[in-house]
């Protein structure tokens, strides 16, 4: 964000026309954004699969951030959502309540994030609200997709002798993080450099989560948001079971690697840290990873029971001090 003196920001509706009625164009429902609603119409045998998250400036990210890459993450984490039901994204609705720090220049870095991002993942602006505040900053999206009327991916339905997976690597989003804070100065700059990267701009993994779907032999997913083992004990509790996690087949980045080289201390925090965005899904005994160009490792399977166990290569329950994410 800039600082010092900065020249008030346009109009609400000054800012909707310059920059964010382009980011619409693309879509003939959004009305060209001068209504207060939009339309839609679902294609035929399909239904719709909606999505709501907000980002909050202290909470859910640094104010020091870019302003395109903030917009680039806060659509992307609900792609993950709609990648974990196997959707298709349409489109977005989005509310800006804007703080007093955030001036013209910021909102024309913000805008071309959404920009490349939409173009990116083939998606338009749908709608939304613009509004001022106090502060802090607060950012939300509202994501549609779509998947064939009754088949959209579920947490429930996991099943005992059903094997767990992971899709790319675990623990570079909390890595990420720590390295924007000025924590694991003993990395060499290009591990810091791709950790940071990996937290700014999570992946979401949508043809994956098609390619699941398409599959028709995954049994529950969702994607991994506040943390490997809070998100697995989510499934658990749908699907009434338990989940054996093995942690020396959890996939890690060459980054995440070097940094528990470092310090053994911190598996426990790669595993719970949370800001993944990866899939995690259970499968029958006859699942065979799709070729959506997504790397998937097996992790664990699904037992009777309940609730979530680590497990170290010897077989050995590692005692976890450290919880997922929490949004309060």
């Amino acid at each position: 964000m800039g600082v010092g003196n900065r020249a008030p920001l346009p109009g609400e509706f000054a800012l909707i026309r310059k920059y964010f009625a382009p980011l619409a164009a693309g879509f003939s429902g959004a009305l060209d954004l001068e209504d207060d609603a939009c339309t839609y119409a679902v294609p035929a045998g399909h239904e719709l699969v909606l999505t709501a998250d907000a980002l909050v400036e202290g909470r859910h990210y640094l104010g020091t951030d870019p302003a395109d890459l903030i917009a680039r993450k806060m659509l992307r984490v609900n792609l993950s959502d709609l990648a974990a039901k196997g959707a298709k994204p349409v489109g977005y609705l989005m509310t800006t309540a804007l703080g007093p720090d955030i001036d013209e220049d910021w909102i024309a870095k913000f805008a071309a994030g959404l920009a490349a991002d939409q173009r990116e993942y083939g998606l338009a602006l749908m709608g939304g609200d613009t509004v001022a505040t106090p502060g802090p900053t607060t950012l939300s999206v509202t994501a549609l997709g779509i998947v064939p009327t009754g088949r959209a991916l579920r947490r429930r339905g996991a099943r005992p002798g059903d094997r767990l997976f992971v899709s790319g690597t675990i623990g570079d989003g909390i890595l990420g993080l720590k390295v924007l804070r000025a924590e694991l100065l003993e990395l060499g700059s290009n591990h810091r450099d791709a950790l940071a990267d990996r937290y700014h701009l999570p992946q979401p993994r949508v043809q994956l989560g098609a390619a699941l779907l398409a599959g028709g032999a995954v049994t529950a997913a969702m994607d991994v948001s506040d943390g490997l083992v809070a998100d697995a004990g989510h499934i658990a509790d749908a699907s009434h079971c338990g989940l054996i996690i093995h942690a020396d087949r959890v996939p890690l980045s060459p980054a995440a690697q070097e940094a528990l080289a470092e310090d053994l201390d911190l598996l426990p925090v790669l595993l719970s840290g949370g800001d993944d965005y990866e899939l995690l899904f259970t499968a029958g005994a006859g699942f065979t990873a799709p070729g959506s160009g997504t790397p998937v490792a097996e992790i664990g399977a699904v037992v009777s029971g309940s609730g979530v166990k680590v497990l170290d290569r010897d077989g050995v329950e590692i005692p976890l001090t450290v919880g997922g994410w929490q949004h309060f």
